[in-house]
């Protein structure tokens, strides 16, 4: 591990100094805990008794109370319905500090609600609700109005695609252009269905399978070590040329994360996780720890270094969750140890 407590330590201080913009697909986070005693007569699955019901900001929300959570400022940007969840949502993120001037409300459409079945610690099954939003040409103008101010308030920005209609092209091309002019990191954490044309990206971070969906090409396998994983290396160079970007990092689960940018060889930083409970939102607070850390003046391998930790403190949680300061630089040391 190159970066220092230290280092990390002065690169933290300075989060609550940065505005941090998400833009992308937000949505409600349901779970439901409970306790496995039987498996149902009715079919062979098992009936999960209820102790506990929750909900907290999913996709790009979770991606601002991420940001939040590491002491930065965070505002969100995206659509949601004028429903119960929609309403909800907007009221989780108001108490966590996060600005939802730009979570547009519209009648008609649906906010997105993951409902996940947890039990005995383990996931038992995910109930999604959603239905892709028809945007109208008045809504959208409206929404592009909105984000071309919230832009020039912004440190950085996170385009967070999950697919569900908030990313278009209209505005990524808002978002790339406000910031090259401002010269502001832009981070990117693509649907594996993505096919919008986005060069000008600071730094892309998909996972293993959505990068090899992403370059068009068949997975064959993880290799051991991943700096001799060929198959990898080709589906890097494809993602870095096609969105011209300055920094990769393909996050790999248990291996860690394939780091690249442009003019240098490829790195590899082991997984930094010590136990794995619930790898949900493990994603958004990558990118959220990332391209923060890059506003705040962090190279790209501090910036995926500390990804890098805070990841591995998620993922020892159960259900959406997030990661603070004080839990970074407490797996820091631990580690050294």
């Amino acid at each position: 591990m190159g970066i220092t407590q230290k280092r990390a330590t002065a690169l933290l201080r300075k989060f609550p100094r940065r505005r941090m913009l998400v833009v992308g697909d937000l949505m409600l986070d349901r779970f439901v805990y409970g306790a496995v005693e039987r498996i149902s007569p009715e079919a062979p699955v098992p009936v999960v008794r209820v102790e506990q019901e929750t909900a907290m900001p999913g996709g790009a929300s979770n991606v601002a109370c991420n940001i939040r959570a590491l002491g930065g400022r965070a505002a969100v940007a995206g659509m949601i319905g004028k429903d119960a969840a929609g309403i909800e949502l907007r009221w989780l993120l108001t108490h966590t500090d996060v600005d939802v001037e730009c979570a547009m409300m519209f009648a008609g459409a649906n906010t997105t609600v993951k409902e996940r079945i947890i039990a005995e610690r383990q996931q038992v099954v995910r109930v999604d609700f959603e239905r892709a939003p028809a945007w109208t040409v008045r809504q959208t103008e409206k929404f592009l109005a909105m984000l071309a101010l919230e832009l020039d308030r912004a440190d950085g920005v996170i385009l967070e695609d999950y697919g569900k209609g908030a990313i278009s092209q209209p505005v990524a091309d808002l978002v790339l252009q406000v910031a090259a002019r401002r010269r502001i990191p832009v981070g990117l954490d693509p649907t594996e269905r993505n096919s919008l044309s986005l060069s000008g990206v600071t730094v892309a971070t998909p996972n293993r399978r959505e990068a090899f969906a992403l370059a068009g090409m068949t997975d064959p396998g993880p290799k051991e070590n991943p700096l001799a994983d060929k198959p990898l290396r080709h589906v890097g160079e494809r993602l870095m040329e096609t969105w011209a970007l300055e920094h990769l990092a393909i996050t790999l689960g248990p291996h860690g994360m394939y780091l690249m940018s442009r003019g240098r060889a490829p790195r590899h930083a082991p997984t930094r996780a010590r136990e794995v409970f619930d790898v949900s939102g493990a994603g958004d607070t990558v990118i959220a720890t990332c391209t923060t850390a890059l506003a705040a003046g962090a190279t790209f391998m501090e910036s995926a270094e500390l990804a890098n930790i805070a990841a591995g403190v998620v993922v020892g949680k159960v259900g959406t969750a997030s990661c603070t300061p004080d839990e970074l630089m407490a797996h820091m040391r631990a580690a050294r140890k």
